[in-house]
């Protein structure tokens, strides 16, 4: 699926020479241990085995001609729970407030639909990423569930994860 969100960005499926593009987009948000559920310390190798993994859609989104974030799709659970779709996105800090989450998000709900999901769930998403939950909130998502102390952010302590969740189409 690859499709213009607007003007200025393109998003479509990841390619083998993407790799180092999505790393670049992905180490930051790793180290800096604020908004995914991953290991600081974890490696180049280790993080885009993550983001791509089995059963997972990987996308990017480019701006100008360079990628500058990603997001992958896949199925929340297994089995009885397959029919509920569930995400990941990265965006260069450089182009962090320039619309890039928004457009993969729409991207990623409209991918999902297209895929047969009927639904997409985030399982943790982090209380203080107030952003993000503003983002969730204006596409349509709900918290459907608060996890108290459920996230160790480096600098807040431990703080709580929200669940949210939306419908589709």
């Amino acid at each position: 699926m690859s499709s213009p969100t607007s003007d200025a960005v393109v998003i479509r499926p990841a390619r083998a020479a993407d790799r180092p593009a999505i790393w670049a987009a992905l180490e930051p948000t790793v180290r800096a241990g604020e908004t995914l559920a991953l290991p600081r310390d974890m490696g180049e190798a280790a993080a885009l085995a993550c983001w791509h993994g089995a059963g997972h859609a990987v996308f990017v989104a480019e701006a100008a001609g360079r990628v500058v974030g990603s997001y992958y799709l896949r199925a929340n659970q297994p089995g009885g729970g397959d029919h509920v779709a569930n995400a990941g996105y990265v965006v260069l800090p450089a182009a962090r407030g320039q619309g890039m989450a928004r457009a993969m998000g729409k991207h990623s709900l409209a991918a999902a639909a297209t895929r047969g999901f009927r639904a997409m769930q985030f399982n943790i998403v982090v209380s203080t990423n107030t952003a993000a939950v503003a983002l969730w909130r204006s596409l349509g998502f709900a918290v459907v569930g608060t996890l108290p102390g459920a996230f160790r952010h480096p600098v807040a302590g431990e703080i709580d994860a929200l669940v949210l969740f939306r419908r589709l189409p």
